[in-house]
């Protein structure tokens, strides 16, 4: 498939085939391959995939889930996280290598556009969570997977199951694996003359 294929065809499926395993290597593949193309402001990053891979976290997960099946019956799942200090803790180590007027820029200018706005670095981390977990289900469907974005879940009883560091913020979760079911149709898709303006609403 090309690009354009490959983003018409993805869709949100909810029916996985529980017995068909993804090896761990395709996972991390597929991860890599978010995490080296996916941008996201100043480059910082701020994405903190968990891969689950145990069988008890899994089901401690589907319970805080609702019991939603895609969380045990997908092969792969992720939560993702962002981390809300990446502003601060991981600049320098991003730009290490950039040429030093570039590091005497960017270093203080990450730092004026984050200190102090607590807002500002949580929609940061929503933002870069969003183009990471397209960048991730797109390459997925690629790769022939289907997948499933997930918010559908109890936040902070996850956060306990995982063991969520502070500083991090849970943003979705995404299940991948083989569907056994065909996607819903399209429906409800607003026109593009109802959506779309043009310099002003």
């Amino acid at each position: 498939m090309n690009a354009i294929e490959v983003i018409q065809q993805r869709r949100a499926t909810k029916q996985f085939d529980a017995g068909y395993v993804m090896t761990l290597e395709e996972k991390k593949e597929l991860l890599n391959i978010a995490l080296q193309n996916a941008p996201s402001a100043f480059n910082l990053q701020h994405w903190r995939p968990l891969l689950i891979e145990d069988r008890a976290q899994r089901e401690k997960i589907r319970e805080a889930a609702w019991g939603q099946a895609q969380v045990t019956d997908a092969s792969m799942l992720v939560v993702l996280c962002g981390d809300l200090s990446s502003w601060e803790s991981q600049v320098k180590n991003i730009w290490a290598e950039a040429a030093e007027p570039v590091q005497q820029y960017m270093v203080p200018a990450v730092d004026s556009y984050y200190r102090g706005k607590a807002q500002t670095q949580r929609d940061e981390i929503m933002r870069s969570a969003g183009i990471f977990a397209q960048t991730l289900m797109l390459a997925a469907k690629a790769h022939g997977y289907d997948s499933c974005p997930m918010d559908g879940f109890d936040f902070d009883a996850v956060g306990k199951i995982i063991n969520k560091p502070e500083q991090y913020e849970i943003c979705l979760m995404i299940a991948i694996g083989k569907g056994v079911s065909q996607p819903y149709p399209r429906i409800g898709k607003l026109p593009f003359e109802q959506i779309v303006k043009t310099d002003r609403f």
